[in-house]
């Protein structure tokens, strides 16, 4: 396969085929608001919702954000219940991605719902175990019991501020109050799973290149005797550097804490060209690979491809997957109301008229044997 067409040409190569991993899946939250805009999503000519062109690819899981009080139509519970109905009738396993907020959680912006602002520590402890267990328990009552939680999102700089925010320069870093509140949410998830079902549990960082502030945080947690399954890591490489950073890092994680380990946000532009949005990433050198993996439908499958046989490389078996971010966010919804498009209508796996791109069948591909 080589670049050609409306979006640009390469010389790139996508390889036919390479290793398939356990968990091959992409966080599909913002459909029913690209659905409510009139966006209709095909593969090879043939309209279908999206959960099923990606099953069709080979992809076995959908994530699932879900926000406490958000504006209307955004990530609350019920449009997440209603994807994991659609997303299991189609074969498919629940990640659910709690962000403990009303909107956006990473490491700039880790917001306490206002219900929550005036609650202290003991209250607030609570409240995120009743809040947690409550949700696991809808999901599997509704007979789409959730297989993965992450407890927050991006928590680099912790969460639920300021209460569960990490800071140097707070009294003992803040880690007393992050650890409260982690403990309370990884003890409230399997409160509420069901008995004799598997629900692995995932700490979420953005701590790509970083050694010493991941080993920080990984040990706090691990000395306090917090229990997780997964170390999940997002991954975008015009922000976090190149893919040889990401090899490293999970080399590094996966073998110091002996656990399995995932990218459970990632993507990659296949045009610079923008569609009604102020595009976020827009410029070539903003590509820490590019050379390799130019911004072009075919460089998008390279990168897919790439990631694939990265993830492949970690010892010992403990690279389990990855999950493609939002690849079916068209333009016509925003990340906020009232917005047109996001910044990164650029990053989806399908063209601007909705037709899946290469990247679909080389990144989920399922194992050939």
């Amino acid at each position: 396969m080589t670049g050609c067409g409306l979006y640009g040409s390469d010389k790139v190569t996508v390889p036919s085929s390479s290793a398939a991993p356990a968990i091959r899946g992409a966080d599909i939250s913002t459909t029913l608001l690209d659905e409510a805009a009139g966006n209709v999503l095909s593969a090879d000519g043939k309209e279908q919702p999206i959960e099923r062109i990606l099953v069709g690819a080979g992809a076995n899981y959908v994530r699932l954000h879900l926000w406490i009080d958000p504006p209307p139509g955004y990530f609350d519970e019920e449009t997440a219940l209603t994807l994991a109905r659609r997303a299991t009738a189609a074969g498919m396993k629940i990640f659910l991605d709690l962000h403990y907020s009303d909107t956006w959680a990473d490491p700039t912006l880790q917001q306490t719902p206002p219900v929550w602002r005036d609650l202290d520590l003991k209250e607030l402890s609570d409240r995120v175990f009743d809040y947690t267990r409550k949700v696991v328990t809808d999901f599997a009552r509704q007979g789409t019991p959730a297989d993965m939680i992450q407890i927050g999102n991006e928590l680099s700089s912790g969460f639920l501020w300021p209460l569960g925010k990490l800071d140097a320069t707070a009294p003992g870093g803040g880690w007393l109050g992050f650890l409260t509140l982690l403990r309370s949410g990884v003890a409230g998830a399997q409160a509420g799973n069901p008995t004799g079902h598997r629900l692995s549990t995932a700490i979420h960082t953005a701590r790509i290149g970083e050694p010493d502030a991941a080993h920080e945080f990984f040990d706090q947690i691990s000395a306090a005797g917090i229990p997780f399954d997964v170390i999940a890591l997002s991954y975008y490489p015009f922000w976090a550097g190149s893919m040889s950073q990401l090899r490293d890092t999970m080399i590094d994680l996966s073998s110091k804490y002996r656990k399995e380990i995932m990218v459970t946000e990632t993507a990659y532009p296949w045009t610079l060209r923008g569609d009604r949005a102020n595009l976020a990433l827009k410029h070539r050198n903003q590509l820490p690979d590019a050379d390799r993996f130019p911004p072009s439908p075919t460089g998008q499958a390279a990168y897919f491809a790439a990631l694939r046989d990265l993830i492949a490389q970690v010892p010992e078996g403990r690279g389990v997957g990855f999950f493609a971010f939002e690849p079916g966010w068209l333009p016509g919804v925003g990340a906020h109301p009232g917005q047109d498009a996001a910044p990164y209508t650029n990053l989806t796996m399908f063209d601007y008229d909705g037709e899946a791109l290469p990247s679909i069948k080389v990144a989920f591909a399922p194992p050939t044997n």
